[in-house]
């Protein structure tokens, strides 16, 4: 299965932003078209139905004449009420509690990551076919995350450790596949 991350998002730097639904910024434009040649043909594509992941989806679906699935369950994690805040600004004992266990432990208002785990794994199950290794992923940061910590059984830290770039291509193998 082939995972792309949404463009960059029009937002400054350290705002928590999780399921804020944003439109891409400038570069974003760019990343799409880059995307287009990197990413090989297609013959599914689901998406998230966040602004930002549409615009590279809808692209990505008229290249390859695909029409594209929207997914609510592909929606980036829900960050409650710390959306639109700064992470500066957020309340330090809440966010440290929060991390003492963040697969489990919701934000406030919004969702654990185990959350997360679970309905982007109840998507991505039912697109398990022949067709699932010509199938674009297109979501956030959050679901591709997730697929990773569970299919390839690294640990939160681990998938945390790096960010999947903006509108790259990501080739993810169920370990039944290997």
């Amino acid at each position: 299965m082939i995972f792309l991350r949404h463009p960059k998002p029009e937002i400054d730097p350290g705002i928590c932003y999780g399921r804020t639904d944003l439109d891409i910024a400038e570069i974003g434009h760019k990343q799409i078209s880059l995307a287009m040649e990197n990413t090989p043909r297609i013959t599914r594509i689901i998406a998230s139905p966040a602004l930002r992941c549409r615009k590279l989806a809808l692209t990505l679906g008229e290249r390859d004449q695909v029409e594209v699935r929207f997914d609510e369950r592909l929606w980036e994690m829900h960050m409650g009420e710390w959306e639109g805040i700064a992470w500066a600004d957020i309340d330090r004992s809440l966010s440290e509690k929060w991390l003492e266990d963040p697969i489990n432990n919701p934000t406030p208002g919004g969702e654990a990551f185990i959350d997360v785990q679970r309905r982007v794994s109840a998507a991505i199950e039912e697109v398990m076919d022949d067709d699932a290794f010509q199938t674009a992923i297109v979501c956030h940061a959050g679901p591709i995350r997730a697929t990773q910590i569970d299919w390839h059984g690294i640990s939160f830290k681990e998938a945390f450790a790096e960010v999947p770039a903006y509108s790259e291509p990501i080739r993810l193998l169920h370990p039944d596949w290997k």
